[in-house]
């Protein structure tokens, strides 16, 4: 196996990695999310809850991250996020931005 050959394997392994597994992503949304967002992210349970369906990869698992580590404040989402690993979130990531949802706004 060339040297090439194996960086190629490690990138595409930590792409991989890195996009998260949706279908895990729906199992952790149906365990953790749903009593609030519900499983596909649509269905709040109050007004004040966003929805997460379609909501941007990045985003979701920037903001899941800084609950986590208390730099964003929220004791029910800290609360969760703090027993969530980094794979959690990207799991979730991936689930949560594949659904339908929120939608891009046009500026006219």
């Amino acid at each position: 196996m060339t040297l090439a050959t194996v960086f190629a394997s490690l990138l595409l392994a930590n792409a991989a990695w890195a996009s998260g597994n949706p279908s895990r992503g729906q199992e952790l949304a149906g365990q953790v999310c749903q009593s609030c967002h519900g499983i596909d992210g649509n269905t709040v349970l109050s007004p004040e809850y966003p929805r997460l369906a379609g909501q941007h990869r990045d985003y979701l698992v920037v903001a899941l991250k800084a609950y986590r580590s208390g730099a964003r404040n929220n004791a029910i989402m800290a609360s969760f996020a703090q027993n969530l690993s980094d794979q959690d979130i990207e799991d979730l990531a991936a689930w949560f931005s594949r659904q339908d949802g929120l939608v891009e706004l046009e500026v006219d």
